[in-house]
């Protein structure tokens, strides 16, 4: 894609509600229609996924296709899970995301282009052993910690729950986006618990598996909002 391209995806910015500082992504989008949703809720990212097990799974070619109708300013997020090196650069070539995300493991085995921003993803209970090659602060116990990382169950897109308190510790620590389990009936008290930089959902904004309800993206937005705009100023996510 050239930076031409890059640049023609869809305005759209006039009718995009204004931001409040939760940095919300929604994830495993796969028609337009989804991303129209995303982006008219407030969301400030929207992920498409690159994994041949998931059902949210894109090819590359659909994926440029819809990169293109994401509107400015809304940030794109190429989301992997054990990817081999031929498919980053496919990718990377094809889409030109503003973020790659994935697990802290495969950050440290695969080459991406200098500069490009990374979302490394942390597992509940195991995420201490390994941290990616980026400006990192230390947890509680001297771990080293991303800049800004994501915190995920041990499996992706399954909606089961990250662990909450664990989640709070490094929230301390860094800028952590909360994933796993979240959806428009608990993130509000997710992001008043956590007090999380971001937040992350996929299949609990799903009307049924691998596909999403504008609806349930729009309530969750909604939600996490005003939990967002509730907390003291002091004490909000960013």
């Amino acid at each position: 894609m050239t930076a031409g391209q890059v640049a023609s995806r869809t305005p759209g910015a006039a009718a995009v509600e204004a931001r409040a500082p939760l940095w919300i992504k929604i994830c495993g989008l796969r028609t337009r229609e989804a991303i129209e949703a995303a982006a008219l809720a407030g969301a400030n990212a929207v992920g498409f996924v690159f994994h041949a097990a998931s059902p949210r799974n894109l090819d590359v070619a659909a994926a440029r296709e819809l990169s293109l109708a994401v509107p400015a300013g809304v940030e794109r997020v190429a989301v992997f899970l054990h990817p081999a090196q031929s498919l980053v650069d496919a990718v990377l070539a094809a889409v030109v995301p503003d973020w790659v995300q994935m697990d802290v493991e495969d950050l440290a085995s695969l080459v991406l282009p200098a500069g490009q921003r990374v979302l490394p993803v942390l597992r509940s209970g195991g995420w201490s052993a390994a941290a990616p090659a980026t400006p990192a602060s230390r947890d509680s116990r001297g771990a080293r910690l991303p800049a800004r990382c994501l915190l995920e169950s041990t499996r992706s897109g399954a909606g089961e729950r990250a662990d909450w308190s664990e989640a709070a510790q490094l929230a301390h620590a860094t800028e952590l986006v909360l994933a796993g389990g979240l959806d428009p009936g608990n993130v509000g008290e997710a992001v008043r618990d956590v007090r999380p930089f971001g937040v992350d959902v996929s299949s609990g904004v799903e009307r049924e598996r691998g596909v999403k309800d504008p609806a349930r993206i729009r309530e969750f937005v909604r939600a996490a909002r005003e939990a967002s705009r509730a907390l003291l100023p002091e004490e909000s996510p960013r």
